[in-house]
């Protein structure tokens, strides 16, 4: 029902910033919770961030505490996550995915909705 892609992946040097995007169709995103998960090469999909359907409360993953920014534009049906002072530790394939529950969940489960991913590469 609804269709996520996300965007702004790509290659950056220790201590610079991207910002990703999370571009919804087929719904409405105001109607959910959003979540940017990211998962590197034989590891588990990790929780990274996640707000609410308004957008009234965030949450963090501990490694990016202070880091990380997750907003989102309900008008344009967009979900963003800003990175700054980017870490090789970051290096990963970055998805967002969409719940219907009101709290914000910090793992897959419950999340109905994702993305192919984007993938994000941070060098030493």
């Amino acid at each position: 029902q609804v269709q996520l892609v996300e965007s702004g992946g790509g290659l950056v040097q220790t201590g610079d910033s991207l910002r990703l995007s999370c571009a919804a169709s087929g719904g409405t995103v105001s109607r959910y919770g959003m979540g940017w998960f990211r998962q590197a090469p034989g590891k588990e999909r990790e929780f990274v961030a996640g707000i609410r359907r308004t957008g009234s409360m965030t949450t963090y993953g501990d490694s990016v505490k202070g880091r990380f920014t997750i907003s989102r534009d309900n008008a344009k049906n967009t979900v963003y996550l800003q990175m700054n002072s980017l870490k090789p530790e970051d290096t990963a394939v970055y998805y967002c995915a969409a719940s219907a529950t009101v709290m914000i969940l910090t793992t897959t489960r419950g999340y109905t909705y994702w993305g192919q991913g984007t993938q994000v590469t941070v060098s030493s």
